[in-house]
């Protein structure tokens, strides 16, 4: 059966930013029912674009933490990066089973099983041949925990040619991007693994969209939104699950919470929603907790964006998530492979 979360329903429903952060409101159950045996992963394999990727030289595109020399007191950092700190989310899901990836992998476990195939710039149309190469690899089985973020960059690429090209066009794009996604979701689910699918971030409320000031009105900022959820509607609506295979993480449910309680007054976990952390000298995946900006609105004082791991900006750079907005997708994500009846 299909995914039944079309967007009336989901707009029917009222979350505080508490319940979301909890797991238990945010994360929908893609099926129902409630979990008789532990299922513990065997390796996770993380398909999806840049947000899912760790590079060769343990660089990712957030906010990378490093090395620091203890030799000295006190302690000064080095360009040497701590791929382990500032884990992304895949590394999140993989922690919680006791795994790690070759591209991170600093205690030497021998013979690291779990695997990236996540590449930077991904669409929606590159992960069938992602999907591929664990094909060709050996497969599947029913311990793989398959972790899948894909389609921010088709939104980008789609808003791109407005308004040269109209909005329903780029929605009914958009629209078969999610189902494309969907049907991929479904082949991996077929073919034996469990599946966490991600829905995309609300494009619409990143840095990407431009200033979300009180007060000033962005156009650009509501397209992004009605186009991120035109594919994250299709993506929803096509997934098949009888409850044991899919389990589904809201990430863009849970950043309209966030800006829902920055709006109204209320506290969160980040001093910044709408801005970058990264200086625009250091783009990902080269931005460290020693390249942040600085910004007049910091809180308490104008400093360097939190230098200790740049976790209290919610953005590394326009659209992708910091050192804290990965963190809390890696808490979703753990929560909901832990709850989910897999």
């Amino acid at each position: 059966m299909k995914l039944n979360l079309n967007r009336s329903k989901r707009a029917a429903r009222t979350f505080t930013l508490g319940a979301l952060v909890g797991g238990a409101a945010l994360l929908a159950s893609c099926g129902g029912g409630s979990q008789v045996q532990t299922f513990n992963a065997g390796r996770v394999i993380s398909f999806g674009d840049e947000s899912s990727l760790i590079n060769p030289d343990g660089t990712k595109y957030s906010v990378n933490a490093v090395i620091m020399d203890t030799t000295v007191t006190p302690a000064v950092p080095t360009t040497a990066i701590d791929c382990a700190a500032n884990p992304i989310w895949v590394q999140a899901v993989a922690t919680a089973y006791g795994l790690v990836f070759p591209q991170c992998n600093p205690k030497a476990v021998a013979a690291p099983v779990s695997r990236i195939y996540a590449v930077n710039g991904a669409a929606v149309a590159d992960l069938s041949a992602q999907i591929d190469q664990q094909v060709a690899n050996g497969g599947f089985v029913d311990t793989d925990l398959v972790t899948i973020l894909v389609g921010a960059n088709d939104v980008v690429a789609q808003f791109a040619q407005y308004p040269a090209v109209g909005e329903a066009q780029l929605s009914d794009a958009l629209d078969a991007a999610g189902k494309a996604l969907a049907a991929q979701v479904n082949r991996v689910a077929g073919l034996g693994a469990k599946v966490l699918i991600s829905t995309i971030p609300d494009m619409g409320l990143t840095p990407y969209a431009g200033s979300r000031a009180t007060g000033t009105v962005n156009t650009n900022s509501a397209v992004l939104t009605r186009l991120s959820l035109r594919f994250n509607d299709a993506l929803l609506a096509n997934i098949e699950n009888n409850g044991h295979k899919i389990g589904l993480v809201q990430l863009d449910e849970y950043l309209q919470a966030v800006e829902r309680s920055r709006a109204n007054g209320s506290s969160t976990a980040f001093f910044n929603t709408t801005l970058a952390a990264c200086l625009p000298t250091s783009p990902l995946p080269v931005c460290t907790t020693q390249t942040l900006g600085t910004d007049a609105n910091d809180i308490p004082t104008p400093t360097v964006v939190n230098t200790a791991s740049g976790a209290t900006w919610l953005w590394a750079d326009d659209r992708h998530l910091s050192a804290g907005g990965q963190a809390s997708l890696g808490s979703l994500a753990v929560t909901r492979a832990r709850n989910n009846p897999f």
